[in-house]
């Protein structure tokens, strides 16, 4: 899963793709059918996907295991409705990340979760890998 560039925009539903920068703000583009493309001003928060976490018992999870797990068990347990019932939401993400912290994570939480995944499981991006992160090379070349 290649979640590289898709941000989430605080106040605005969805999820959208970056597809440039410029003096103004970030230009993204919508990940449904319609593709619409809008400005975000700079002082607009948003966050990227490969960097938000869950609060964990142990650690922070990350978000991205969170979608893997959610993908990997979709046949076995599929996935609700993010309208779905509060206790169902609950129950199901007990039983994709039991390591979850239940009282820091909230059910509003696992309702952008559910939402997001829904989004992005129908997305070629989906099946593809993410890009491993360059190795450092010194400057004759080797690493």
């Amino acid at each position: 899963m290649n979640l590289k560039g898709i941000v989430s925009v605080t106040g605005k539903p969805g999820l959208y793709k970056v597809i440039g920068q410029n003096k103004s703000g970030f230009i993204l583009e919508t990940l449904d059918e319609a593709r619409n493309k809008l400005l975000i001003n700079p002082n607009t928060r948003i966050a990227a996907l490969t960097e938000i976490t869950i609060f964990g018992l142990e650690d922070d999870i990350r978000l991205r295991d969170i979608f893997e797990k959610m993908g990997a068990r979709a046949k076995e347990l599929p996935v609700p409705e993010p309208k779905a019932d509060n206790k169902a939401l609950k129950d199901y993400f007990e039983k994709i990340s039991p390591d979850h912290d239940k009282d820091r994570v909230y059910v509003s939480d696992i309702k952008k979760i559910v939402s997001w995944y829904g989004i992005l499981s129908s997305l070629p991006l989906w099946e593809e890998k993410e890009e491993a992160p360059e190795a450092e090379q010194d400057e004759d070349g080797t690493e």
